[in-house]
């Protein structure tokens, strides 16, 4: 059986899920959930760049040094060094305007400490489905794993892939705000593709990849087919598809 609650916070709905084969009530699952509520509301309290009091604000305006702030940032910022040098620069926090800003990478790095915590409850299997990053732990039932839709970006109702989940899932495209992403070596705002998955066992990782694949393409792309644990799947303009010869796709759904 499972359970699901959903939790509005960073600017979005979050969905949280506990899967087990036996007995599985909210009275033992609801603590599980209540802390992995908080969680996400105290990143939201510490990185959101729409709070003028919260600690990353304050650091990007110069109010606040590095090490004055939670610890955490610093954790996020070593992350965001790591996507940076592995992406070849196409992730970059330190080339958005008004100074350094993780949101690329912070959802999905929220997601997977929401689902440390319900990896604790000790069922089957945990989901978080963080506004499409996804984290995931275990299985959905006995000997079967998770399987999630990637949303085709020309019909965002209907889905273009189906993806077999180990680890995490993170999708960045151009289907619901545009040509939003900032390329880090032009500064300006341009998707190379439509859609760009990236699967991995970081969610925060593979956030920041999608990202970066979304506005670098090609060049990211040939980076991620040498990244070990890292797969991807992209859908063009033109509605073609590429994806690293490791990607785990069940199914395609449309065309």
């Amino acid at each position: 059986m499972s359970l699901t609650v959903s939790v509005d916070v960073m600017g979005t709905v979050v969905t949280l899920s506990l899967f087990h084969d036996g007995d599985l009530d909210m009275d033992r699952a609801r603590p599980y959930f209540d802390e992995a509520e908080h969680v996400l509301r105290e990143v939201d309290r510490v990185f959101s760049t729409y709070r003028p009091e919260s600690p990353v604000s304050r650091l990007r305006r110069g109010e606040m040094a590095l090490g004055e702030a939670p610890p955490e940032v610093a954790e996020v910022l070593d992350l965001c060094r790591e996507a940076r040098e592995k992406s070849g620069g196409w992730f970059d926090p330190w080339a958005m305007p008004g100074g350094v800003d993780p949101t690329g990478l912070v959802k999905g790095w929220a997601a997977g400490r929401a689902l440390n915590v319900l990896a604790a409850a000790g069922t089957d299997g945990a989901l978080v489905n963080a506004a499409g990053d996804l984290a995931s732990y275990g299985v959905v039932a006995p000997s079967q794993a998770f399987r999630v839709g990637i949303a085709d970006p020309f019909s965002p109702d209907t889905l273009a892939a189906v993806v077999e989940l180990d680890g995490a899932l993170a999708t960045s495209g151009t289907y619901e705000r545009g040509s939003h992403l900032l390329n880090p070596h032009t500064q300006v705002r341009e998707s190379a593709v439509a859609s760009a998955s990236v699967t991995g066992p970081d969610p925060g990782l593979a956030d920041a990849f999608a990202t970066a694949l979304c506005v670098g393409g090609e060049a990211v792309l040939e980076r991620l087919e040498r990244l070990a644990r890292y797969e991807a799947y992209v859908i063009n303009f033109d509605g073609s598809r590429q994806m690293t010869p490791g990607f785990a796709l069940v199914e395609v759904t449309a065309s």
